[in-house]
């Protein structure tokens, strides 16, 4: 008798340590519950799946949202834009250098320096005044600058990094 008790505690701790490693994922990245918005691959520390790290909405906004206002060239009048800024994505993957090619539904794809990836500077919006956005409206995912906050950001190579219907970051050497 108490040798199947132990073996019935035994089995249960085993199973829930499998369902505990099956819900973080190879390298700790909790598992999306939701569907997959955005996949970073490349040289990355931290992964979910074997070869990428893939990312829910939730998973996104869990990271720390913030929201800047800005106007753009594509929308009219002061936008407000609600996402997780670069650097703080990319301090949770365990990137410190490199280059960023950001990829599109569309397949369009834009470089992206690691200097890009400070406080103050790109995120990844998700809300544009306050709601989500469908693809038709840029989303659900936009790479987007405060524009207003410097001349630099108000440029021909900042606007074409701004990749809008984001879905896949490659973080390369």
């Amino acid at each position: 008798m108490l040798r199947t008790i132990r073996a019935m505690i035994a089995l249960s701790m085993l199973l829930a340590a499998a369902m505990t490693a099956a819900q973080a994922g190879p390298q700790g990245l909790p598992m999306p519950s939701g569907p997959v918005v955005l996949t970073v691959t490349g040289q990355i520390a931290t992964r979910n799946t074997d070869d990428a790290a893939v990312f829910d909405l939730a998973m996104l906004e869990s990271m720390g949202a913030e929201t800047i206002r800005t106007s753009t060239i594509w929308t009219t009048g002061v936008q407000e834009f609600t996402g997780v800024p670069l650097h703080r994505l990319l301090e949770r993957l365990g990137v410190t250098e490199g280059r960023l090619i950001a990829r599109a539904i569309n397949d369009y794809a834009a470089e992206l320096p690691i200097t890009d990836a400070v406080p103050g500077a790109a995120m990844i919006a998700f809300h544009r005044n306050g709601s989500p956005m469908s693809v038709r409206e840029k989303g659900p995912l936009w790479i987007v600058y405060p524009y207003d906050a410097q001349e630099s950001y108000r440029s021909e190579t900042h606007f074409a990094r701004s990749v809008w219907q984001l879905e896949q970051i490659d973080v390369r050497p």
